[in-house]
């Protein structure tokens, strides 16, 4: 687990580290390093809490540093798999302290296919929303909720 922290360090909010985007829904688009603008982030950003499954990497290949969002409007499920297909591979997973202990699965799916407990996705989407932003723009996890780190 780690830990939510109450002091978010200060980011540029124009910097793009990411450089490879897949949406995983229709019309399943994809976006390159140098087609990823101010503009792509700004929809993304804003569709997130409409619903909006998008894969987006580090890697200019999309194939491995991958950062899932799913959102359906009432839970949004987010994680970030790296070094994968390695020894070193660490997943972590958004962590929802409401939903500890409760069984049961969240209206979204990892990939489509694979249900996500409650307690690995968030239901406040503003929160969520920062989230996504932070690691696009700092290729790093956000501080300010917890998260989940499966080994």
């Amino acid at each position: 687990m780690i830990p939510k922290q109450e002091n978010i360090p200060d980011f540029d909010t124009k910097a793009i580290q990411i450089k490879h985007i897949d949406y995983y829904d229709p019309p399943y688009s994809s976006y390159e390093a140098d087609e990823i603008t101010e503009e792509v982030i700004s929809k993304i950003l804003e569709e997130i809490p409409k619903g909006l499954n998008i894969y987006l990497y580090l890697d200019p290949y999309g194939e491995v540093e991958m950062f899932e969002v799913n959102c359906d409007g009432e839970w949004l499920a987010i994680s970030f798999s790296s070094h994968g297909g390695t020894k070193e591979e660490k997943n972590y997973y958004s962590y929802n302290p409401e939903y500890a202990g409760v069984e049961g699965f969240a209206h979204v799916q990892s990939g489509g296919q694979s249900p996500i407990e409650k307690y690995l996705a968030l239901t406040n989407m503003e929160v969520g929303v920062k989230a996504v932003e932070y690691f696009i723009r700092t290729g790093k996890l956000y501080p300010g909720i917890d998260w989940a780190e499966q080994l």
